[in-house]
């Protein structure tokens, strides 16, 4: 009996290989679990990986320059802002006066005109 199971993983190692992998079934016929391949890098390959990540590297960088530039900018503007507020509020005062006068100019110039029309009858 111990030579027929020899004989059977004999049999098993003996199969050639070909495209359509088998998994492996040991005496007890569960397969066997295969080990990983080992992933081959090559030197190339390697140089090209650092390459990508210095370039990530690079435009992280940038990116958190102009960004910071930016909130700068933003900061500056906000603070340009606050202080034409009082200037904005000055004029639009102004402004209103202005209508209200120029309203009042208005009914006084047709308060005139009123009366020169009722001294040409």
């Amino acid at each position: 009996m111990t030579e027929s199971l020899w004989q059977a993983e004999l049999a098993v190692e003996a199969q050639p290989e070909n495209s359509e992998a088998k998994p492996e079934v040991d005496v007890a016929g569960e397969e066997a679990v295969q080990e990983p391949r080992a992933l081959t890098v090559t030197a190339n390959d390697f140089a090209d990986l650092e390459e990508r990540v210095l370039r990530a590297v690079s435009l992280v960088k940038q990116e958190r320059q102009l960004r910071a530039a930016a909130e700068e900018r933003a900061v500056r503007a906000e603070a340009a802002l606050a202080e034409q507020l009082p200037r904005v509020d000055q004029l639009r005062t102004e402004l209103n006066a202005l209508r209200v006068e120029r309203d009042q100019v208005k009914t006084r110039v047709e308060r005139l005109l009123q009366q020169l029309d009722a001294l040409e009858l």
